[in-house]
């Protein structure tokens, strides 16, 4: 009699197990059909490493370790005192290009003056000429006349001589206007020469002072970098400077973690992908935080399995193939409509559940 009261038991027992197992078998077999999940999932954010772009000693550090800091906070300064000299050597340069320049102008302005004086004076020079030309005309012909006059003993020496000293007199003004005339050419040739000279000192002038701009404009670039100020809101990393340390451009110090913008990078497995496409809903679950849910969109798909991304990519031609279910990377971004004092909650690389609509 025990034996078949324990039997009803043991079997009532299985059936309700196996009634169970069904149901949840079943709501799990239902939900495979909308859903997709995976475990192997770390929260993302932007990480902005901290590199000082000039060579020096830092003098102050203004933050600490883990604090909240502002875009625009002072987060080091660096000692300034060589690029301020710096600064000023490239001022200096400066207004010494500009003197230069100043000065070929203005022998731009004097050569170009001395042009014009050449013109008027040749100008001049040929009027006179020709009015030399008409007196030396008139000259040797009373010359011809009284020279006749004289033959034919109608006139004293002396007025022969008044002739001929009076048309002596005309040639050699004419000469010396023609001269004049040749000397004013050639200075108007020297003039021009010069001019042509200083306008090409004008523009080296010129290209200096733009270079000594430039120069003063990088100067004073690099004072300003002296001071590093983060570039976005967000939280620092370990601060692992002092003051006295020596920094290199390029050099790596800590980083700003910025809290605002979040996403979740979940490996799904390549068979899971399948039904799988941009602007699914996601909800992602924080294992530090698992009353709380955050809901994201599919965003993107890797381009590759991340064993091709590895330091070490397998290369099955090399030995015996064993094939293995290889995961996809795949881009979850957080959607606008959560709590954005929860979102700062999260924290790179941690381990997030997520579970994709398939709708």
């Amino acid at each position: 009699m025990e034996k078949k009261k324990t039997n009803k038991k043991f079997l009532i027992i299985f059936i309700i197990l196996v009634i169970i197992g069904g149901v949840y078998g079943t709501i799990k077999y239902m939900h495979s059909r909308v859903h997709e999940e995976t475990d192997d999932a770390q929260v993302e954010k932007n990480m902005n490493p901290i590199i000082p772009r000039v060579t020096g000693y830092i003098t102050k550090v203004f933050v600490k370790d883990n604090q909240m800091v502002k875009k625009g906070d002072t987060l080091f300064i660096i000692d300034d005192k060589d690029y301020v000299v710096r600064v000023e050597e490239a001022k200096a340069a400066l207004a010494a290009a500009q003197g230069s320049y100043a000065v070929a102008k203005a022998d731009i302005g004097g050569a170009q003056a001395g042009v014009s004086v050449s013109e008027a004076q040749i100008q001049s020079s040929k009027g006179n000429i020709e009015a030399a030309k008409v007196r030396v005309w008139r000259a040797n012909n009373d010359f011809v006349r009284y020279q006749n006059l004289y033959n034919n003993k109608s006139i004293t020496k002396q007025q022969f001589e008044q002739a001929q000293a009076a048309k002596q007199e005309a040639e050699a003004e004419l000469r010396v206007l023609q001269q004049a005339e040749a000397a004013s050419k050639s200075q108007r040739a020297a003039s021009v020469s010069r001019s042509e000279v200083s306008g090409k000192q004008t523009e080296v002038a010129n290209a200096n002072i733009e270079r000594a701009k430039a120069t003063l404009k990088a100067a004073e670039l690099n004072l300003s970098y002296t001071v590093v100020t983060a570039a976005v809101d967000g939280q620092v990393s370990a601060i692992d400077i002092q003051p006295g340390q020596l920094v290199q451009p390029g050099q790596a110090l800590f980083y700003v973690i910025s809290n605002e913008d979040g996403w979740v990078v979940a490996n799904f497995k390549e068979t899971q992908v399948t039904k799988m496409k941009e602007g699914q809903k996601v909800i992602i679950k924080a294992d530090a935080y698992p009353d709380v849910e955050f809901e994201g969109q599919v965003s993107s798909f890797s381009p590759a399995t991340g064993a091709r991304f590895s330091l070490l990519p397998p290369d099955n031609a090399t030995g015996n193939f064993v094939k293995t279910v290889q995961r996809i990377p795949v881009k979850i971004t957080l959607r606008g409509n959560n709590d954005k004092e929860k979102v700062k909650l999260l924290r790179p690389g941690m381990n997030v559940e997520v579970d994709v609509h398939l709708d």
